[in-house]
């Protein structure tokens, strides 16, 4: 009887706590004035005034801003996804659950570089959730069959000159590969070797001498973070077979329909990165834009995603990924401390935003692309093509219109 009790309480008490929080509707996301919600409207509108004015210098044509980066200059580092023009600087301020703020053109579909990381890292979470991974930390090489790329001109070749080669290849198949875990990959500590969709492990962002950089020594996996766009389409490619499903269809029926998120949303791959799964072809997602693909969608839907991480995956009462997820993705990693799972930066040293909590988090993209989580103050801060420099001072104007 007791227990019972006790459970009808916590039932009601986590209603009455869904009944207080408000969800939007798909499309329509109620805006209240900053004076209704005790905010100060003159040091807002300066805080939107800051991200208006401060607008990145990268040209808008993100196909000449690549090549215009060091991106474009690193070995191999032409782009194989597709690429769009960019809108101007854009963003939202979502306080308490609504719209007090916004700039620019939120409805604009934009390409959202490595926020596309917390969506893979959110595929993760899901297949943890659904038994698909048994748990994060476990050999990511039981899980893998062989991959079969799906190649037309293959089928064309004089198959006599191509005997001795592969058909099929083995994302983990070296000594040191096979000691990877998922929670490596997650992390960005795997030092994941080979080469994916042409392009090697050693040419993204490569440092140190060139004649070395395909014969170093190898990291033991968890022990040295580097940001590394290959191994994070070797990590997509790894989930995509263990779902069987392309991730977008995952996002698509687990997150972004349920949040009510708009139909513009696209996340792509390359025009290389298709295999063949139970008797279909798929495209393997990138989880960023370094060569471009990625994820293309509104400062509306990024808007959504940071209210369901605000929210600790929980929306409108339905938990949608897993709280202890959440959590996850919010530990520092040992050998990156502002890094938790992708693509969450942490701000517990209050480097990475020094006016804001320590407890706060941003997704962060290229660009820059950020959307600022801070539950202590009921925060979400959407700011799309603002220089990186300046971000935290965004954060920090918006905090003070927030004090009484």
């Amino acid at each position: 009887m007791k227990k019972s009790l006790l459970l009808t309480v916590f039932y009601f008490t986590i209603l009455g706590l869904s009944s207080q929080t408000y969800f939007p509707e798909k499309n329509n996301w109620l805006t209240k004035t900053p004076s209704e919600l005790g905010l100060n409207e003159t040091l807002l509108s300066q805080a939107i005034e800051f991200a208006k004015t401060h607008e990145s210098n990268q040209n808008p044509n993100l196909k000449i801003a690549h090549y215009e980066s060091a991106f474009g200059r690193e070995p191999f580092g032409y782009p194989v996804g597709p690429m769009k023009l960019r809108g101007p600087a854009t963003g939202l301020i979502i306080y308490k659950g609504y719209v007090v703020g916004q700039w620019g053109e939120p409805e604009r579909v934009d390409l959202t570089f490595s926020v596309a990381k917390s969506f893979l890292s959110t595929t993760a979470g899901l297949a943890v959730a659904e038994g698909l991974i048994k748990d994060e930390k476990d050999l990511v090489y039981p899980y893998m069959a062989p991959i079969y790329p799906y190649d037309p001109v293959h089928s064309m070749m004089n198959k006599a000159d191509h005997l001795y080669e592969e058909d099929v290849f083995d994302l983990f198949g070296t000594e040191h590969n096979r000691k990877i875990r998922w929670d490596d990959l997650l992390r960005q500590t795997s030092d994941w070797e080979g080469s994916l969709w042409g392009k090697p492990d050693w040419a993204d962002r490569p440092t140190g001498e060139a004649n070395q950089w395909r014969t170093r020594p190898r990291n033991a996996p968890g022990s040295v973070y580097e940001y590394n766009d290959t191994r994070v389409n070797v990590l997509a490619l790894a989930l995509l077979n263990v779902w069987r499903k392309p991730l977008p269809v995952i996002i698509k029926e687990k997150i972004m329909d349920p949040i009510g998120a708009s139909d513009t949303w696209r996340w792509t791959g390359y025009e290389n990165s298709f295999v063949i799964l139970d008797g279909q072809i798929m495209q393997s997602i990138s989880g960023g834009s370094h060569w471009g693909g990625g994820m293309m969608l509104s400062a509306w839907d990024q808007a959504r995603f940071g209210y369901l991480t605000l929210r600790n995956g929980n929306w409108d009462g339905t938990q949608l990924i897993p709280e202890s997820w959440i959590e996850k993705s919010r530990t520092p990693t040992p050998a990156q401390p502002d890094y938790g799972l992708m693509n969450y930066f942490l701000n517990e040293d209050q480097k990475l935003a020094p006016a804001a909590p320590k407890s706060a988090f941003m997704h962060i993209g290229a660009g820059t692309n950020m959307i600022y989580v801070d539950q202590e103050n009921d925060l979400v801060i959407v700011a799309r093509w603002i220089p990186n420099g300046d971000k935290a001072e965004l954060v920090r104007l918006v905090l003070e219109s927030l004090k009484k």
